[in-house]
């Protein structure tokens, strides 16, 4: 079984269709062998339809993507599953259909089925629509769970000090965690409706980049400046201050992100619908997915100023906006199945802030001053903040590109196979 179809949860069972197709060839074969009995005979010969015959490649290719066929529930299903094999308009020319969609359409026409329920538990309307209203109401309450918890974390942090801070941070930090987690593994932003199976690797490094957010540029400065003369203590006016408007905005624009996602995963089906081709479907989804990628920018914009002004905070509008965009887009191609480039660039980027702060502190060895010029210079033009926002801005905008080319595809957008 190929990787598409078992991720649209296609089964490995084809011994029917096996049976199928033995009796169409056989049955094509004598179709073809009685017209050539007429024609000997000087009766005339109604002319063949193509690829109904002996040698039909329509049903050579349903052959080949049996299961994807066997358990499409729409024709769409099939498109996707063709065009993530590589089948493209031109190629559905040689079927004699101007696009994949026909192609599939004539596809899931002509599949044999024993019955209507296709194998799947039936369900009375009544539960059908109930589940269906849980299932609204209950990711955007999820989504909502890491916000509330980062906001009472830090009226926690605001009311507390000493080491009863320290307690305060570390219950939050695994509070907020927690619902995170749980928020992601639900709703749009999820990975097909499924629990979040993202790397345990790329969760760590998506940690250290929300702790550079909180204290990176505080620490880049004291470096800079000769290091800390004490231990942090995380006071706001201490020698490493922690910065957790940008951690709550983030926190809160869980929801517009998820928000967000639906839109462009509802969109996008209706555009399936309607597209009569792969470049159409593409050229109609693009604006969408740059429309919610700055839906949800606009979104944070507005909770990070929000957020500022009540906790009296700099703002950090570049910075945090630039990881909020690698942070979604790294979720949106997570959730529709493209991992590798999203744990690469969050990688990529984790490292360039470690190795930010290492060459500060490593050019005040004797000799080793030159590994400091870069942050120093950036420091020194655009301020601490400058570094972590072209760090993520250049891990967004490669991620950007990427989904402009990968969620654009009719494949990212098919519905998952209902499960037994």
């Amino acid at each position: 079984m190929s990787d598409t179809e078992s991720r649209l949860g296609m089964p490995s069972g084809a011994g029917a269709w096996d049976e199928r197709s033995e009796r169409w060839l056989a049955e094509g074969a004598a179709g073809t062998a009685g017209r050539a009995g007429e024609a000997a005979s000087g009766a005339e010969v109604p002319r063949a339809v193509p690829r109904r015959g002996a040698v039909d490649p329509v049903k050579a290719l349903m052959h080949r993507h049996r299961e994807l066929c066997e358990r499409a529930v729409d024709p769409l299903e099939i498109a996707a599953g063709l065009e993530a094999h590589g089948v493209t308009d031109r190629t559905a020319a040689r079927f004699r259909h101007r696009d994949v969609f026909s192609l599939a359409e004539e596809m899931f026409a002509r599949v044999p089925r024993d019955g209507d329920s296709q194998g799947f538990p039936s369900a009375s309307p009544s539960a059908s629509a109930s589940a269906s209203v849980g299932r609204e109401w209950g990711w955007a309450l999820w989504a909502l769970l890491p916000g509330a918890l980062c906001a009472a974390a830090v009226a926690g942090l605001r009311l507390t000090e000493g080491q009863t801070r320290l307690l305060v941070a570390a219950a939050g930090v695994l509070a907020v965690g927690l619902g995170l987690r749980l928020a992601l593994a639900r709703g749009p932003l999820s990975r097909h409706g499924a629990p979040s199976a993202a790397r345990p690797a790329t969760g760590v490094w998506i940690g250290w980049l929300l702790g550079y957010a909180a204290l990176g540029d505080g620490l880049l400065r004291t470096a800079a400046t000769g290091g800390p003369d004490t231990l942090p203590t995380g006071a706001p006016d201490g020698p490493w201050p922690l910065a957790t408007a940008p951690l709550l905005a983030l926190a809160l624009s869980c929801a517009p992100a998820a928000w967000s996602a639906r839109l462009l995963a509802g969109r996008a089906r209706r555009r399936l619908t309607s597209s009569r081709g792969l470049e159409e479907f593409a050229s109609a989804v693009r604006p969408l997915l740059l429309g919610s990628f700055a839906l949800y920018l606009g979104a944070l914009a507005a909770l990070l100023a929000l957020c500022a002004a009540v906790l009296d905070e700099p703002a950090g509008y570049a910075p945090t906006l630039a990881l909020g965009a690698l942070l979604l887009l790294a979720r949106l191609l997570t959730a529709h199945g493209f991992t590798h480039a999203p744990a690469v660039v969050l990688t990529a980027c984790a490292s360039g802030e470690a190795i930010a702060l290492a060459g500060v502190f490593a050019g005040r060895l004797p000799g080793c001053g030159f590994l400091s010029v870069p942050a120093e210079e950036l420091l020194d033009a655009w301020g601490a903040g400058s570094v972590p926002a072209l760090i993520c801005a250049a891990g967004a905008l490669t991620l950007l590109i990427h989904a402009g080319r990968t969620l654009t595809r009719a494949s990212a957008h098919a519905h998952p196979t209902p499960s037994p």
